[in-house]
C-alpha cells in the first residue's frame, strides 16, 4: 500500500451477506456468463450463416434473421441485468444466502453438454459446405439450443430460484424487451447513417486542409481527398462512428457509476458533447494524416499514425471527462470537503496508475511516429522508469517481497502462453528483424537492451501496480488502499484479469489466464512482489525465446 497511515484490513465477517462469496449469486452469474460467452465464441467462429443465403422456408429465415436475433438476445440479457439489478436489489442478498447452501445441480450440467452436442451435430448438417435440412431439423436445432441455454442456467441457479429472479425483474423486463426489439429494427437503417457521416467527414476534412493544400484533390463521388502526391479514400469505416460509439459507451458508463458526483439532468449534456468532439477529432485525424503523407512520410501516415491517432484522441477525451468535469461546479454535486479528500486519494491512485499510463501514452506516440518498425520503443522504458522514480516514496510501504512460488507461476504462464499461441496459430510475421537490420550496430544493441529492460523490469512493475495493486482492489472498495492484498471477490478477480487480457489483443484469452495466475501469486502471501516477479519471469522467458530463437512475432 502507498501513502498514509496503516488502514485496517477489511475481511469478511461472520454472517455477512454472501452476494460476493464464491458460492453466492454473483459468482454463479459470472461463471454462467463465462460459459455462454466461450460457447458463443466457438459457435460464432464455426457457424457461417452466409451459407444459407437464398434458402427458403425456416432454414432461410435462420440465415437471414439469426444474427440479429442473437444480437437481440444479448441486448435483452444485458439490459435485464442492468435494470433488473436495481429493481431486485432488496431480494438479492437473501437469494445469495440461500444459494450458498445449495450445491450445483450436476445433472443439469450433463444435460447442458448433451443438448449442446446435439446443437453441434445439427449445425454440421445446417451450416455445412452443402446445407441440407428441412423444417424439422431446423426446429430440432432451435429446440436443442433453447434447452442448452435453460440447462446451463439451471446448473448454476436452480429452476425455482431462476423463476424467482425472473419475476423480481418487474418493469426491467419492459425495458429489456423494448431494447431487444429496437436493436434489429434500427440495425439496417443505421447503416444509412454511415454514408451520411462519411460525407460529412469528407466535407470537414476538405475544409481543414484546403488552406494548406491549394491544389486540392477532392472527388465527392469516391470521397477521395488529398494532393497530387498523396490522397486517401474516406471509407465508411473512417466516418468516425467507431470513436463515437466508444465515447458513447464510456460516457454513459462513467455517468452511471459516478452518478452521485454529478448534477442531473444537466450532466447528460456530456454525452452528446463527447460524441461530437470525437467525430470532429476523427476528421482532424484524417486531415493530419493527409498532411503527413503529403510531406513525404506516407509510411508513417498509413502505418503508425493511422492506427494510433484515433486511440490517442479517445483517451484524451475520456481522461478529460473523467478528471475535469467532476470538478466543474455547474456539473459537480460534491461538497468541498469531499473534493479535498478525493484529491488526496487521487494522489495515491496516481502512484499505482501513472507508470502504466506513461507506457500507454509513449507507446501511442512512438507507434504514431513509426511506419512498421517502432524505432522509438526505448521511450516506453524511459517514461515508465521516470514515473516510477517520481513516485518512489509512495511505494515505501508496499510489500515487494517474493517467494519461490513466484518464478514457478511465471514459468507456468510462459508454457500456457506458448501453448495457446501455437493452438491459436497466431501470425509469425514481424517487422522487427528488418527494422533492426536497417539500424547501425550501436543503435541496434541499444534498442534490444531497452526492449528487454522494459519487458523484464518496468512493464511487470507498472502493469502489476495498475491491475493487481489498484484495479482489483478498487473493484472491491473505493478506498482501495484499505483493502488487503490478499482479499478478493469473483467480480474483482475476473474483471481485472479480463481487462489485463484485453490489453494483449488477439492473445486476450492467454492474457486473461495470465492475469488470474498473477493475481493468485499476489494473494498467496499478500505481496505484490510475487505478482511482479511472476510477471517478470514470464517476460524474461519470452524475451529469451524471442532473441535466441528468432521468434520476433511474440514482441
Amino acid at each position: 500500500m502507498a501513502n498514509g497511515p496503516t488502514s485496517p484490513v477489511l475481511l469478511p465477517t461472520v454472517g455477512s451477506p454472501k452476494l460476493f462469496s464464491m458460492r453466492g449469486l454473483s459468482s454463479r452469474v459470472f461463471c454462467l456468463i463465462g460459459l455462454f460467452v466461450l460457447e458463443l465464441i466457438v459457435l460464432s467462429i464455426w457457424i457461417d450463416t452466409q451459407v444459407l443465403d437464398g434458402k427458403a422456408g425456416l432454414i432461410g429465415a435462420v440465415g437471414d434473421f439469426g444474427p440479429r436475433i442473437l444480437q437481440s438476445i444479448v441486448v435483452l440479457a444485458a439490459v435485464l441485468l442492468f435494470f433488473g439489478y436495481s429493481k431486485a436489489k432488496p431480494i438479492l442478498w437473501p437469494i445469495s444466502e440461500r444459494l450458498a447452501d445449495i450445491p450445483p445441480r450436476w445433472r443439469f450440467l450433463s444435460a447442458h453438454f448433451a443438448t449442446m452436442s446435439v446443437v453441434v451435430f445439427l449445425s454440421t448438417v445446417l451450416f455445412g459446405a452443402s446445407p441440407r435440412a428441412g423444417t424439422l431439423i431446423t426446429l430440432a436445432w432451435l429446440a436443442a439450443g433453447i434447452c442448452g441455454i435453460a440447462t446451463g442456467v439451471f446448473f448454476f441457479i436452480p429452476p425455482r430460484i431462476s423463476f424467482e429472479l425472473a419475476r423480481s425483474g418487474g418493469s426491467a423486463w419492459i425495458y429489456a424487451v423494448a431494447a431487444a426489439i429496437v436493436t434489429p429494427v434500427f440495425a439496417v437503417p443505421s447503416q444509412r447513417l454511415w454514408n451520411a457521416a462519411t460525407g460529412l467527414t469528407f466535407n470537414l476534412v476538405r475544409f481543414f486542409i484546403r488552406p494548406v493544400i491549394p491544389a486540392l484533390v477532392a472527388i465527392p463521388a469516391t470521397r477521395t481527398i488529398g494532393s497530387q502526391k498523396f490522397n486517401v479514400e474516406i471509407a465508411a469505416a473512417c466516418s468516425g462512428f467507431e470513436g463515437m460509439g466508444l465515447m458513447l459507451v464510456f460516457s454513459v458508463l462513467w455517468l452511471w457509476f459516478f452518478r452521485s458526483d454529478y448534477k442531473f439532468p444537466r450532466s447528460l449534456l456530456l454525452i452528446p458533447i463527447g460524441v461530437s468532439v470525437m467525430f470532429l477529432l476523427n476528421a482532424i485525424r484524417i486531415a493530419v494524416l493527409i498532411l503527413i503523407g503529403n510531406a513525404g512520410a506516407s509510411n508513417v501516415a498509413l502505418g503508425g499514425f493511422h492506427s494510433q491517432a484515433g486511440w490517442i484522441a479517445f483517451i484524451c477525451v475520456a481522461l478529460t471527462l473523467a478528471s475535469v468535469t467532476h470538478r466543474m461546479p455547474w456539473l459537480s454535486s460534491r461538497q468541498t470537503a469531499v473534493v479535498v479528500h478525493e484529491r488526496l486519494s487521487e494522489v495515491s491512485s496516481a502512484a499505482f496508475l501513472m507508470p502504466f499510463l506513461a507506457i500507454l501514452a509513449t507507446a501511442m506516440v512512438s507507434r504514431a511516429a513509426s511506419s512498421t518498425f517502432e524505432w522509438l520503443y526505448p521511450l516506453r522504458f524511459i517514461a515508465a522508469a521516470g514515473t516510477l522514480w517520481y513516485f518512489r516514496r509512495s511505494y515505501a510501504s508496499t510489500n515487494w517481497r517474493f517467494g519461490w512460488t513466484a518464478p514457478l507461476i511465471g514459468g507456468l504462464v510462459f508454457l500456457l502462453w506458448m501453448g495457446l499461441d501455437r493452438i491459436a496459430g497466431t501470425g509469425t510475421e514481424s517487422a522487427i528483424p528488418v527494422g533492426l537490420a536497417a539500424l547501425p550496430a550501436a543503435q541496434r544493441i541499444a534498442w534490444l537492451v531497452f526492449r528487454n529492460l522494459a519487458a523484464v523490469v518496468t512493464v511487470p512493475i507498472a502493469e502489476e501496480l495498475a491491475f493487481r495493486g489498484f484495479l482489483l482492489r478498487r473493484l472491491i472498495s473505493a478506498d482501495f488502499q484499505a483493502v488487503s492484498l490478499q482479499r478478493w471477490t469473483p467480480l474483482a478477480l475476473l474483471a481485472s484479469s479480463i481487462a489485463f487480457g484485453l490489453m494483449h489483443g488477439d492473445r486476450w484469452i492467454a492474457g486473461s489466464i495470465a492475469g488470474l495466475l498473477y493475481a493468485a501469486a499476489q494473494k498467496w502471501r499478500g505481496s505484490i512482489g510475487d505478482a511482479v516477479v511472476a510477471h517478470g519471469t514470464t517476460n524474461t522467458l519470452i524475451a529469451i525465446w524471442v532473441v535466441l530463437g528468432g521468434q520476433w512475432y511474440l514482441w
